[in-house]
């Protein structure tokens, strides 16, 4: 218990640091960036006060700082000198001017501490529980993570190039990745947690910690991914065709 209040601790301090460079730059969609960074701190704070290091805890470790800093990386060249996120825009629109501060730490900074927290405890338990060695179901697990890491960093790419074209300017993206799924991106992200979880799961009394695949899948499903981007484009005018033959997470040949 007192490993996961130390790594719990570390995370505290890194959200109460992103959030006073947000407030600083009158940006709370900053805490996207901090979002990735935020596992990278968990990661790396769990494997250094750890008593049984394991190469099963280095090699989660190792998948968390791969994903971790290139998602912080690409958020950070993206957004950083952007206008604050329509979503965080919306958010203070909503709160008004009562505690604008409290509010953003309490309502925005504090629940995606939290939910991080519940979503590493796959790299938390490799790491602070000792583990055998890395047997065929952990490379099955690595095996599914790169899939997940391909279709996120191509994903990310592909999407990077279509926009940087002057002539694609208000235009779908519909090619690569993007005509297999309307969210490749977030398909990736979720399939690298099933695969950091079935690598932790060799650990015993780790089977609990699949609340993070699953959690992440639904957050990215149902609240804050998926979702949000469907109705930001539900009235583009390629979409509704776009819609039709793309499958809408799960990569499949498009329909004629």
């Amino acid at each position: 218990m007192k490993d996961y209040l130390i790594v719990l601790a570390a995370l505290l301090v890194f959200f109460t640091t992103a959030f006073a460079i947000a407030q600083k730059r009158k940006n709370n969609g900053l805490i996207d960036i901090a979002w990735g960074m935020g596992f990278v701190v968990a990661a790396l704070t769990s494997l250094i006060i750890t008593s049984e290091p394991s190469i099963r805890g280095f090699l989660l470790t190792f998948l968390v700082l791969l994903w971790g800093l290139r998602l912080s990386y690409h958020l950070f060249r993206r957004n950083w000198n952007k206008e604050e996120d329509y979503r965080y825009k919306a958010m203070r629109e909503k709160w008004g001017d009562s505690n604008p501060y409290v509010t953003a730490y309490f309502r925005v900074f504090m629940p995606q501490l939290i939910l991080l927290f519940i979503i590493v405890q796959p790299v938390l338990r490799a790491n602070l529980k000792s583990g055998g060695p890395l047997g065929v179901l952990d490379f099955v697990g690595l095996a599914i993570w790169l899939i997940g890491y391909f279709f996120e960093v191509v994903g990310d790419w592909q999407l990077k190039q279509f926009i940087s074209k002057p002539e694609n300017k208000g235009r779908l993206m519909k090619s690569g990745l993007w005509s297999y799924s309307r969210h490749p991106n977030y398909f990736g992200e979720a399939t690298m947690w099933w695969g950091i979880f079935i690598i932790a799961s060799t650990v015993p009394g780790s089977l609990f910690t699949i609340v993070s695949p699953l959690l992440i899948t639904y957050l990215l499903l149902f609240v804050s991914g998926v979702p949000l981007l469907e109705k930001k484009y539900q009235n583009h005018p390629e979409w509704k065709e776009y819609a039709e033959k793309t499958s809408i997470f799960f990569p499949l040949p498009p329909k004629k």
